[in-house]
């Protein structure tokens, strides 16, 4: 490192900041905080910024609006601190959902979310799956679009797949799937998804052979578990053998958790740690894996002008 990065981390997820910060070796420089009787938010970064390569980490997780208005808050204040670079360093952008007008007279937040971000201060994003790629355009400023394909089949990889298949919900998140199957050598299967909802969909057939197979379901996030559910239905009537669930970022909104609990039949639930997992969501079979490596090496050659472009097709493992 060149001595010259000042890490912040917003109040959102400070553990994956601090590890973030530990594989650099570098101290996780303090802020602070605080809400006013009237409701608003007044944050202080409390190192010096001056000239530095800053990055403030903050996903955009529940309760997004305040977490958001927080990293605004905190990019704000570093250019106001002078520091020579800002990078928002954003594992979950929560308005990646919203890329497009899909009916009339609503905005499209994405959009609106990258611009609030530039406006802000951020001279650079490092994000990760974006729900919609192409929410990656909106932005006026680079961007760094990492994702976790080679992390969750890592969790996979020296098992037996000879009778495994990957499978997408939906066509959306048919390319990381197929990512996936390429890299553990097996099939892959698409699942033909109509959205009713935000937590209401019909899955009305599967597009592939998965009848006597055992399936990794792969996802880019996992909120109400609504399209999963109806999924595991569905693959049920196919009758699979063994289902494992693979997501980016487990939120594990609303009724997530309890709908999940009454699913026996799934054997695990891989995620990473883009999203903060508390306790009460903590089920026996979920297995956490860590995108804080990935993270840090992105910021590392970020600060040294070195190339992060290999980072993004997750070809490579660090940490």
């Amino acid at each position: 490192m060149t001595g010259e990065i000042t890490v912040f981390s917003g109040t959102a997820h400070p553990a994956f900041a601090e590890e973030m910060c530990r594989i650099l070796g570098v101290e996780l420089s303090h802020s602070r905080t605080t809400r006013f009787s009237n409701d608003c938010l007044q944050v202080q970064l409390r190192a010096n910024c001056r000239q530095r390569d800053v990055y403030i980490v903050q996903p955009l997780v529940p309760p997004v609006q305040d977490n958001l208005f927080e990293l605004l808050l905190m990019l704000d204040a570093a250019r106001g601190a002078t520091a020579a670079h800002i990078t928002a360093v954003i594992p979950h952008y929560a308005y990646a959902r919203s890329d497009k007008k899909d009916a009339p007279r609503i905005s499209i937040g994405g959009r609106l979310v990258a611009d609030m971000l530039s406006e802000a201060g951020a001279t650079r994003v490092l994000t990760m799956d974006l729900h919609s790629p192409q929410v990656h355009g909106f932005f006026s400023v680079p961007v760094d679009h990492l994702n976790a394909v080679n992390e969750l089949a890592g969790h996979f990889r020296g098992r037996d797949l000879s009778k495994t298949v990957v499978v997408s919900p939906d066509l959306g998140n048919a390319k990381m799937a197929n990512h996936m199957a390429r890299m553990l050598g097996v099939p892959v299967a698409v699942g033909a998804k109509q959205r009713l909802a935000d937590d209401r969909v019909v899955i009305d057939r599967i597009v592939g052979d998965v009848a006597g197979r055992d399936v990794i379901v792969l996802d880019d996030e996992i909120a109400t578990a609504g399209s999963i559910i109806e999924l595991l239905r569905k693959l049920r009537e196919e009758g699979v053998g063994e289902v494992s669930l693979a997501c980016t970022h487990g939120l594990f909104t609303g009724p997530a958790i309890e709908r999940l609990k009454q699913e026996p039949d799934i054997a695990e639930i891989v995620t990473t740690d883009t999203v903060p997992l508390p306790p009460e969501k903590q089920l026996p079979n979920i297995v956490v894996r860590s995108v804080a490596p990935l993270f840090a090496e992105a910021v590392r050659r970020t600060n040294l002008g070195e190339s992060v472009s290999s980072l993004f097709s997750s070809e490579e493992t660090y940490g």
